[in-house]
């Protein structure tokens, strides 16, 4: 059984489905990649049990093809070759020889059929289609917000909520909460999956910036995304995600408007004299200014100074800076509205004439 296939053809769809192979496993055929191919078309695959993508791309091959290969070592041979030239793939017994130019690797194989394959779930599904570009940009509007190996379980990763005519994404750990939405063409019943952190990641890289659709699958338990020649399915997280509603505020009357990269800048050069195991920083607004300070245990200060409009209640109010500097980054707009009730609340941040962000923050004692 044989294939060949230009190098650059072959390391992308490889990186793409690599990366969520576990470089460690109590199952060794987990390190391995399937490959399978007929019909001139090849298809990798990969899981961790928990998620698995597949790929499928074109290659000049004679004959049906079934097997598996160490991920990491197929990937780092296809990287390390030269660019542009053809790779020769025969796979014989129990052993893959890679073939190009003056060089050559054997290496191990085991049996296709042992491969464990996720298989899609029966149960009926709710199905969405959105642009690429659309739900990489909501996804990272949203994802720096998840919690990361919280005992909560349910925070980390995304709630995907499909509700009427919107598709809402909704990040929290605790401290801060992102939330974002989209409209939809049509009416759909409710439906809400928690995707897992490593799904979001995942999917994230793996999304291009077109226009070209992605077709959202939400099953009982699984969801499916499907886009160019990639098709990723995962588990979803078992839990109940907080009631987002709940935490975005209302009636947060002390309010001004920013310009978002100057307000980001501003906020990364006072951090860089912030404590180093708090990250905390003072806001001061008052008449027109808003201050920006930060200190460290060697006794070092950092000040900024910004001009506003704001003629409201002064506010002395403690954040972490990274919640502060994370939405900013995240977000791609050129301005940005904060609003306060006191200085014991929570800050929401919105976008002037949208409706479909908002991201909620919790104060800091300082």
């Amino acid at each position: 059984m044989n294939i060949k296939i230009n190098r650059d053809a072959l390391l992308k769809p490889l990186a793409n489905v690599v990366s969520i192979v576990e470089r460690k496993h109590a199952l060794p055929i987990l390190s391995n990649i399937l490959i399978q191919g007929k019909d001139g078309q090849v298809q990798l695959t990969a899981t961790d049990l928990e998620m698995q993508v597949s790929l499928s791309f074109k290659a000049d091959l004679k004959e049906e093809i079934a097997t598996t290969i160490s991920a990491r070592k197929f990937f780092d041979i296809t990287r390390s070759l030269p660019d542009d030239c053809v790779i020769d793939i025969t796979i014989k017994d129990s052993r893959v020889a890679v073939k190009a130019n003056k060089s050559r690797f054997a290496i191990q194989t085991l049996p296709a059929k042992d491969y464990p394959v996720m298989t899609k779930a029966s149960s009926e599904a709710v199905v969405i289609t959105i642009s690429q570009i659309q739900l990489k940009r909501l996804l990272k509007q949203v994802e720096f917000a998840m919690a990361q190996q919280d005992i909560r379980y349910y925070l980390n990763g995304l709630l995907f909520e499909v509700n009427g005519n919107q598709l809402n994404i909704v990040g929290t750990d605790g401290h801060r909460l992102s939330f974002t939405s989209i409209h939809l063409d049509q009416n759909y019943n409710k439906t809400e999956v928690i995707l897992p952190r490593k799904t979001v990641i995942e999917l994230i890289k793996l999304l291009n910036e077109t226009e070209e659709l992605v077709s959202v699958e939400l099953y009982k338990g699984q969801v499916s995304f499907n886009f160019n020649d990639i098709k990723l399915i995962s588990k979803v997280i078992d839990g109940k995600f907080p009631d987002y509603t709940r935490v975005v505020p209302e009636g947060h009357n002390n309010q001004f408007t920013i310009d978002r990269s100057q307000f980001l800048t501003s906020l990364q050069r006072a951090s860089i004299l912030s404590n180093e195991k708090y990250r905390g920083i003072r806001l001061i607004i008052a008449d027109n200014n808003l201050k920006l300070i930060s200190t460290n245990t060697e006794q070092e200060e950092a000040e900024e100074e910004l001009e506003i409009q704001y003629q409201q209640d002064p506010i002395d109010i403690g954040f972490n800076v990274t919640y502060l500097i994370d939405v900013l980054t995240n977000i791609q707009e050129d301005k940005v509205t904060l609003a306060f009730l006191d200085t014991n609340s929570s800050c929401l941040f919105t976008i002037p004439n949208n409706n479909d962000y908002k991201y909620v923050v919790m104060p800091m004692r300082i």
